[in-house]
């Protein structure tokens, strides 16, 4: 049954309805094949106007040319390198309707071209228009002459306002669809677009091993700062292109936000390529930026890793090459790491921990050993410092460096310094019970994260009450580092502590950063000596120099100095003749849980140990 040209035109219209990009190229041909065949003309062609490189581009055409040729001279053509009619139909808005006798010499050529006919045509060409100009053009070739008649160009009308309507749709889901996958600042794939790609080349079955490259800024930061953002985008945005261009065809380069780039290499990975490959790419990133009226440069971390079809997930693929840049950052930036098995180990178990620390919190899982802080000269036991342990059912026991950095990472630092200090005052208080003439005081260290906390000094004053403990029989011990990173905040806790009668100590002194200023503000009564530099003391002349001056310090503010780390009789007896008298270390008892500290608190005093050191204080100088 033949349709209509009515009836033509409202079964294209339905047709249209459901068509999307993959498909437009299909669903236009079989719309001008019908349409070719309604009208008797020979040939037929729809084009889009690419207004941002001033071309018109071949959407569809019917009949399809047979051995079309590669590269296909219709596919682009210029509006400025073409005849003057065709080059009107840039913003053309009226049909135009051309005979043989009526057409330029030069738009005659053209369609020749075009359809392969050497004789003299006629043609009918329909705007497609949109509501900001020309989206393109259908055209109409007859060889010879034709009479089109006004009925059929209001018809060609009606189709071209759904080419239009079609087309601008279209490219609208290409657009969301180009957000959807790309980063609107750099015009790089985005995260989902290179998630997406790394599932299909880790998919069974396809090549391996895929190696990836995570680069990230160093210190992106201090530029947003000191220029403003708007500057750090363009900084980004100039990256991203020089990082592309050295990366070359290929290979895909992705920014998963902010300062962060992936480039997964193409094809089989092998780690002299993919590292050689990361040094250009810091190479590169080294070079000089222009912007802001500025010329900076920011060094970069990267890390590499290697997955193998099958085995890796996208997510620990990703895992690993982050690992590895943090590991590159950590040595300072600026460098390449490769992801190591020794890496993996260790990611391994500090995933293991962060996935069980909470419960072990909870459930009462961890555990306190207690070291002994003695005096050197009579050997008495003044007090013992709470350290906390995990006995892991599969790692074994965890000294407190395996899991507080994943405690303060993920938030439960405040629960953890809690238990402790409620566990070691219960300690203490059962400890006073049972040595009523021995005020034994207790140590607890403290995180930078509890240090800055609104309610800290709160929290310890009802453990005391609870406990039934004086303020002054608890000492919390601080880094230098929680004093510079938060000062003011870390000042008011200190004062507060103090005022509900609490002892500060300063750990590990003589590794941070404070200044004697700092120090001369602080409501500090102990410096505690690191061990790093007592361990030697009595042996290396720079140490002993070292543990002189602290000494000196802490002489000179009003503060108690007690060593850390004193493993040999040497270092106790230098100590001693330094003028620091209170210490604790391995020489006099490795730290235990309770009842193994407890028969030498039974005697209340460590002697063999420290005998010769006492001796030595005890002989007159000469």
């Amino acid at each position: 049954m033949t349709l209509s040209l009515d009836e033509l035109v409202t079964s294209a219209a339905c047709d249209l309805m459901g068509v999307t990009g993959p498909n437009l190229r299909s669903a236009s041909e079989q719309l001008l094949h019908q349409l070719v065949g309604y009208l008797g003309v020979d040939l037929s062609f729809l084009r889009r106007h690419d207004h941002l490189h001033r071309r018109s581009v071949l959407v569809a055409e019917w009949p399809v040319r047979s051995g079309r040729p590669d590269p296909d001279p219709l596919e682009f053509d210029s509006f400025a390198d073409t005849d003057p009619i065709f080059a009107a139909t840039e913003r053309l808005s009226t049909v135009v309707v051309t005979h043989p006798d009526g057409a330029g010499d030069e738009y005659q050529d053209q369609l020749r071209v075009g359809s392969g006919n050497q004789g003299r045509i006629s043609s009918a060409t329909i705007p497609l228009l949109g509501v900001n100009g020309t989206l393109g053009v259908l055209g109409f070739i007859k060889y010879g002459d034709r009479e089109w008649h006004d009925a059929e160009i209001k018809a060609l009308r009606t189709v071209a306002a759904l080419f239009a309507q079609l087309q601008a749709r279209v490219a609208a889901e290409e657009r969301l669809r180009s957000l959807a996958y790309h980063d609107e600042l750099t015009g790089l794939a985005n995260r989902r677009a290179l998630v997406g790609y790394l599932r299909q080349r880790l998919e069974a079955g396809s090549p391996g091993p895929v190696g990836i490259i995570f680069l990230d800024v160093d210190r992106l930061k201090a530029l947003n700062s000191f220029l403003g953002h708007a500057a750090g985008d363009e900084y980004l945005k100039t990256l991203a292109c020089r990082l592309k261009e050295a990366t070359g065809g290929g290979h895909m380069l992705a920014r998963l936000g902010g300062d962060e780039f992936v480039l997964v290499i193409a094809g089989r990975a092998d780690e002299p390529q993919t590292r050689d490959m990361a040094e250009r790419l810091r190479r590169v990133a080294a070079v000089p930026i222009h912007v802001g009226g500025e010329e900076v440069s920011r060094p970069v971390s990267l890390g590499v890793a290697f997955g193998t079809p099958a085995v890796l997930t996208v997510s620990e693929l990703m895992g690993r090459a982050d690992q590895a840049m943090l590991a590159s950052k950590g040595h300072g930036g600026n460098a390449v790491t490769v992801f190591t098995a020794e890496m993996r180990r260790s990611n391994e178990i500090r995933t293991d921990i962060e996935l069980h620390l909470g419960t072990a919190i909870r459930n009462g899982s961890l555990v306190l050993h207690y070291q002994p802080e003695v005096d050197l000269v009579s050997g008495r036991i003044l007090g013992l410092e709470a350290l906390v342990r995990w006995p892991h059912p599969t790692l074994g026991i965890l000294q407190p460096s395996a899991f507080i950095d994943v405690a303060e990472a993920t938030n439960l630092a405040g629960e953890l310094g809690r238990w402790v200090i409620e566990t070691g005052c219960t300690q203490l208080k059962e400890w006073h019970r049972k040595y009523p003439l021995r005020p034994l005081g207790l140590s607890v260290n403290v995180s930078p994260a509890q240090l800055i906390t609104l309610d800290f000094v709160a929290t310890v004053g009802k453990i005391l009450a609870a406990s039934g403990l004086d303020g002054g029989h608890l000492t919390l011990e601080i880094t230098e580092q929680a004093l510079v990173s938060d000062t003011e905040q870390a000042l008011a806790t200190l004062r507060g502590l103090k005022e509900i009668g609490v002892k500060i100590a300063v750990d590990d002194f003589g590794t941070g950063y404070s200044s004697y200023a700092q120090l001369k503000s602080l409501p500090v009564d102990i410096l505690k000596i690191d061990r790093g530099f007592v361990r030697d003391l009595g042996v290396s002349v720079d140490d002993l120099a070292i543990v002189r001056s602290i000494i000196g310090l802490a002489a000179s503010f009003g503060l108690q100095p007690v060593a850390e780390g004193v493993e040999t009789e040497l270092a106790a007896a230098a100590l001693i003749e330094l003028g620091c008298t209170r210490a604790q270390g391995f020489l006099f008892a490795k730290p235990g849980p309770a009842p193994d500290i407890e028969p030498a608190l039974d005697v209340g005093n460590i002697h063999a140990q420290t005998q010769r050191a006492r001796d030595r204080k005890a002989r007159p100088r000469t």
